[in-house]
């Protein structure tokens, strides 16, 4: 192991996406940067495991069943008492949700599709 990657191997990061594909390949680029991954499949799910196990980052969709992303976004924002680093990613165009999720203070906003190498330069960025 490179002393990046052990630097990186305490860091744990919370995968919060409804869609399978994007969820399994963002967690296996951060299984390979030697990232702890966890992973949940929805919002009321995000915000349990949120709560839970504390993670350094969380990926964020957008768009998911149960809660969405700015849904999650809101309640972490009024409940922890440090902020959570957060990415938000999704497939939806307009710049009133990027400015909105950059009013809850997102640490970056990613447009689906996204080059994968883009996703972990913000992840390393924000970890480092």
């Amino acid at each position: 192991m490179t002393e990046e990657n052990l630097q990186s191997a305490t860091k744990r990061v919370l995968i919060v996406d409804d869609d399978r594909e994007i969820a399994d390949s963002v967690r296996y680029a951060l299984q390979s940067r030697g990232y702890e991954v966890l992973l949940a499949r929805d919002g009321n799910q995000g915000l349990a495991m949120a709560e839970r196990e504390d993670p350094d980052l969380m990926i964020l969709d957008m768009m998911m069943p149960k809660r969405s992303g700015f849904l999650v976004l809101e309640k972490l924002r009024r409940t922890r008492s440090f902020p959570l680093r957060i990415i938000m990613i999704t497939a939806n165009e307009g710049s009133r949700h990027k400015a909105y999720a950059e009013m809850l203070g997102v640490d970056d906003y990613i447009r689906k599709p996204f080059a994968m190498e883009r996703l972990m330069e913000s992840v390393d960025r924000l970890l480092g």
